[in-house]
């Protein structure tokens, strides 16, 4: 089985005392949304006596298993808050908490899964298996009447908990719930005396009721974890594989005095803070690390692209080129370099990069999307010129191309068709989000009749991160400062996952900033409308309107998208997997299992089909058919027109997707839709349309039934489906249309729409050849 990178999957942050979490430094939490589970170990100690045993359980746990770091809550019976002191320099995410007993375990407030450990214990092995448990309380059977588990290793399933009345203690649960578990997860020291070895796969070693000094191959393998602070965390920094970022940094920073680390751990530490959105940390690590060495070309290469992220352009363009004196790093250095060149509108200088990447490794992707990109502009740049600046519309948003994902492309074209039937470059002026706005480009838009903000997930950290906004508008405050032409902020969505860490400091100002400048501010569903004015002053809150994304009413947009005449008789599933561990956490195994059982129910009453939105969501037909012997044919979206892909959407009978757009574009064309929900964005736009029924969590025990009940219903009484989604669109057309006439002002355009109580727009015949879908050849 594949699963997501654990490394790559961060928990939360550290709690307090009291079990809350310091809001400043917390993670994204939408856990209540996504219905992703939170998973912690519990270990109980009696006592201070106790403690250098949970000393010794914590190493081992760190060591046996690196990539593994959940909230470890320690209870206890009201030990001063110092005793667990050197306990912290061993996790960082330690949580002592005053409780009664070990049978507190059942009543952990905040959890989906708690793993009861006991300070006689020490692991071994990896706790993977334990972790994808998902039913009961799971544990070795002990000899007697019922085989309770006694005061062993617990994984309880809080759920399954009756919380009226919680067990009293492990022999309390009920035997229907107990999950039997191998003795290998806790396995008794006692069973091998003073002379034999532990048996090989014992994952959890249980010295109960034993002394743990004695001697003994057991007890030898008690001692390895018996290490003083400074051994420990050298054992952790030098095993191989991966480690949890959590733990890596809480174990190698700070630096011990005069120690030179190995500059490949400086690099990896840097990542880490890369990957959380904390750039200057990665460069004042790498900055001092990489002074009078050029010949370190991967760590120029990764300070490069942190540079970037702080908009420290000339810097990083230096560093970039130093990493391309290496065969190794020189096509991702020029890939680099390229997209550089390209966000300050060197587009020569960008096309020149790609073409030195693609002659150091022609098969370089990056390298050569850069070097279409950049060629497409050189000849668009030559092209007729389009109407007068002033008479066209200035529009900034994420512009995919290429073989980039099929929502984006349709989404710019569905925002310029509710201001003008014209969404060409007639009447408008493109402004990719990415690029730096800069004097010249400030010229253009003021140049521009108004300025709409709208396309994509713009409120999102990481995609391309810059230090002038903090989100995706290459802006500097004071530039936006001097836009003099209307700006509307239109349809644009909050798009951080559950459990996402970023820096909230610089994207905050910059979104008073333009808060304040707009003449309109809408957010394409309620959850990122709460979300940003969380952000802002009171003052400002009431300028943030609800605007829905403009894929959910296309059919009251474009005519040619009036219901089909007849369905093809399939349902379309798509799945995401960009940021697979902030997704799919530790469930990703139980989704795919649940999704065989789902599509086998499906295809006895349709042919189940899969839509890629993007190259990379194809691994699910991979991983499906390997772990499940299911084949699913392919629809490419990302190589189809907008036109097509509403089309296809259009005319299947359902679409079951992850991808937000996946949802709200079938929806828009009038098809019924199932979210499978990993992003709190999905349960938002449910929420908006009154529908939460529609989706279903993939973290859901039940997902492979829920899923396919929901889809045969819906097939079932497709008329009945389908008029409910016409019903639901009337609302999103509703406030959309109220939007709009407010905007009018704002443009001085006409309504392109007519009379706003004549219902939906009445469509234009269409002939069969226009009518028809061309599918590319199905791919396994």
């Amino acid at each position: 089985m594949t699963y997501p990178d654990p490394s790559t999957t961060p928990g939360t942050t550290p709690a307090t005392a009291s079990g809350t979490t310091p809001a400043a430094a917390s993670a994204d939490d939408r856990r209540a949304v996504t219905g992703k589970r939170r998973i912690a170990f519990a270990v109980h100690v009696a006592g201070a006596g106790e403690l250098p045993g949970l000393r010794t359980l914590l190493r081992s746990l760190a060591l046996s298993d690196p990539a593994l770091c959940e909230d470890v809550v320690v209870l206890h019976p009201g030990l001063p808050d110092a005793a667990f002191d050197t306990a912290r320099r061993l996790h960082p995410r330690l949580i002592p908490r005053t409780a009664g007993g070990r049978d507190d375990v059942f009543r952990l407030d905040g959890y989906d899964t708690v793993v009861a450990l006991t300070p006689a214990m020490v692991v071994l092995g990896r706790l993977d298996a334990l972790l994808r448990l998902r039913t009961g309380v799971a544990a070795v059977p002990r000899p007697g009447p019922n085989g309770a588990p006694g005061d062993g290793l617990l994984v309880i399933q809080c759920q399954d908990l009756d919380h009226s009345v919680p067990p009293a203690a492990a022999q309390d649960i009920p035997e229907s719930d107990l999950v039997p578990l191998d003795s290998r997860y806790d396995f008794r020291a006692l069973r091998l005396g003073d002379d034999l070895a532990v048996p090989e796969g014992v994952v959890v070693l249980n010295f109960a009721g034993e002394q743990t000094t004695c001697a003994g191959p057991a007890h030898a393998a008690r001692a390895r974890y018996d290490l003083d602070d400074e051994a420990f965390r050298a054992a952790y920094l030098a095993l191989p594989g991966a480690r949890h970022p959590d733990l890596l940094l809480h174990l190698a920073l700070p630096f011990p005095d005069r120690s030179r680390p190995p500059i490949d751990l400086v690099r990896q530490l840097a990542e880490i803070h890369r990957g959380r959105g904390h750039h200057d940390r990665a460069v004042a690590l790498l900055g001092e690390a990489v002074a009078g060495r050029p010949d370190l070309p991967r760590c120029h290469e990764t300070l490069g692209v942190c540079l970037m992220a702080l908009s420290r352009y000339e810097e990083a363009e230096t560093h970039l080129l130093l990493a391309t004196a290496s065969p190794d790093f020189a096509p991702r250095a020029f890939g680099q370099l390229a997209r550089l060149a390209w966000l300050l509108g060197r587009t020569e200088d960008a096309r020149g990069y790609a073409l030195a990447g693609l002659e150091a490794d022609p098969t370089d992707a990056n390298c050569r999307a850069w070097y279409a990109r950049t060629s497409a502009m050189g000849r668009i740049g030559r092209s007729p010129a389009a109407a007068p600046p002033g008479e066209q519309l200035a529009h900034v948003a994420l512009f995919a191309d290429g073989e980039e994902n099929a929502g984006d492309k349709v989404l710019p074209e569905a925002v310029r068709s509710c201001f003008t039937a014209d969404t060409g470059p007639d009447r408008w002026h493109q402004q990719h989000a990415h690029l730096l706005v800069d004097e010249p480009a400030l010229e253009r838009l003021n140049a521009r009749r108004a300025v709409v903000v709208g396309g994509g997930g713009l409120f999102l950290p990481d995609t391309a991160p810059n230090g002038n906004s903090g989100w995706q508008w290459n802006i500097p405050d004071d530039v936006l400062a001097r836009i003099t032409a209307p700006l509307a902020v239109f349809a644009v969505g909050y798009n951080v996952f559950d459990g996402q860490r970023y820096r909230r400091e610089r994207f905050a100002a910059s979104l008073r900033a333009l808060v304040e400048r707009s003449a309109f501010f809408g957010l394409r569903n309620h959850g990122s409308v709460a979300r940003v004015r969380e952000l802002l002053p009171e003052s400002l809150r009431e300028k943030v309107r609800y605007q829905p994304c403009p894929t959910t009413v296309a059919r009251h947009l474009d005519p040619r998208l009036a219901e089909p005449a007849a369905r093809e008789d399939t349902v379309l599933v798509n799945c995401a997997y960009d940021r697979a561990g902030l997704r799919f956490g530790h469930d990703y195994g139980h989704f795919l299992a649940e999704m065989a059982a789902a599509i086998r129910a499906v295809s006895t009453s349709a042919e189940v089909r899969y839509a890629a939105h993007m190259p990379a969501d194809e691994r699910f037909v991979d991983d499906l058919r390997r772990e499940h012997g299911l084949t699913l044919p392919v629809e490419p979206l990302y190589l189809l027109s907008n036109d097509a892909v509403r089309d296809l959407y259009r005319r299947t009978r359902l679409v079951i997707g992850m991808r937000g757009h996946a949802g709200m574009i079938p929806f828009g064309c009038g098809t019924p839709v199932i979210s499978l929900v990993s992003h709190p964005k999905l349960a938002y736009f449910l929420a908006d349309i009154d529908r939460p029924d529609w989706g279903v969590s993939v973290h859901e025990r039940a997902l492979g039934d829920r899923l396919a009940e929901r889809a045969r219903a819906v097939l079932d009484d497709h008329t009945a489906a389908v008029a409910d989604v016409h019903d639901r669109q009337r609302l999103l057309w509703s406030a959309t249309r109220d939007n709009l006439a407010r905007l009018r002002g704002l443009t001085g355009l006409p309504d392109p729409f007519g009379d706003p109580d004549a219902g939906p727009v009445v469509p234009s015949p269409r002939s069969a050849a226009e009518d028809r879908v061309t599918r590319p050849r199905d791919r396994a």
